[in-house]
């Protein structure tokens, strides 16, 4: 199968990383190398990007679908929270720009091995990286009632949270959760006996959209490890270098907000203290005030679109 991945928001992100000829880039969320390319053509002959994706699958194929640019390509199997290694590791130390589209690709959603999707009967998995052991299979069988719920209600934002998980909970004590569809039939039928079936019908999404969202998201400690690349990636920029961040769900919008927030502050302290004493110096200018969304013709093109949310800032 091939891997499948269609970029959003190219044009936007050009306008903002304004690629070059000799400049370097990093794009964290390699996938199938739409992105990437558009960098590496628009910074020809000479400009390059480091690619990083936790998905073994992913590199693989953005290497395969960029081979023609050789050497201007460098690419890692590793999450983007690890950039600061790779680039220390491989002599860069500071890059113009940087782009990380944090949404799920075609491929990984449709792979009937990989487990993300209720629409196919598979084990399941959900691992973006598959050298991890935590997987969902593990988290549905093994996690507490009170995580399971924190889980679908703070990823989720599922209204039904504590009700699925007590009935994941029940069914999984008779025999062990195998498969998506197994999932997907105990979390349509706890949402169904909460709503009517007309309401359910009317709001066009599988009742098990967002848990198995909030699994994914668990799984793959998305959360922890964007906070964890946004405490100091303006460290990674060069002066005037910039970052884009596509955002595909509120909490990681909510994330990169709060993160450009700080960086673009000259103080932290409270607003009562009369001098300064937290010694933050401003690291960043936000360039958008409010995101920037696809526009109609995009997400008619590609419905998967509709949700992204670009951000982008710039560093002092």
């Amino acid at each position: 199968m091939d891997y499948a991945h269609v970029p959003v928001l190219v044009q936007q992100v050009l306008d903002l990383l304004k690629p070059e000829a000799g400049r370097r880039y990093l794009d964290g969320t390699l996938g199938g190398g739409g992105h990437a390319e558009q960098l590496l053509e628009r910074s020809g002959p000479d400009g390059q990007v480091l690619g990083l994706d936790c998905d073994g699958e992913a590199v693989a194929a953005a290497q395969r679908r960029l081979e023609r640019f050789e050497t201007r390509l460098v690419a890692r199997w590793a999450n983007f929270s690890m950039a600061g290694e790779i680039l220390e590791e491989i002599g860069w130390g500071k890059v113009n720009g940087i782009l990380l589209d944090l949404g799920l690709s075609s491929h990984q959603i449709e792979s009937p091995g990989r487990g993300f999707s209720f629409k196919t009967e598979a084990r399941l998995d959900m691992r973006m990286d598959r050298r991890q052991t935590l997987d969902a299979h593990c988290v549905v069988n093994t996690f507490p009632v009170f995580e399971l719920e924190r889980i679908f209600r703070e990823y989720g934002e599922e209204p039904w949270a504590r009700r699925i998980a007590m009935s994941i909970n029940a069914e999984r004590r008779k025999k062990v959760i195998e498969t998506t569809r197994q999932l997907a039939e105990i979390v349509a039928g706890v949402v169904r006996r909460g709503k009517t079936r007309s309401v359910v019908r009317r709001s066009g999404i599988h009742p098990a959209t967002k848990t198995f969202q909030a699994l994914r998201i668990a799984v793959n400690r998305e959360m922890e490890n964007l906070t964890l690349f946004l405490e100091n990636a303006y460290e990674l920029l060069l002066s005037k270098g910039r970052i884009v961040v596509i955002s595909f769900h509120s909490l990681e919008d909510r994330i990169v907000k709060k993160a450009f927030w700080k960086w673009s502050r000259s103080c932290l302290c409270p607003p009562k203290i009369p001098l300064c004493r937290c010694g933050w110096r401003q690291k960043a200018s936000v360039l958008t005030p409010k995101p920037l969304f696809p526009s109609r013709d995009e997400i008619h093109d590609n419905p998967r679109a509709r949700s992204a949310k670009l951000r982008a800032a710039e560093r002092v």
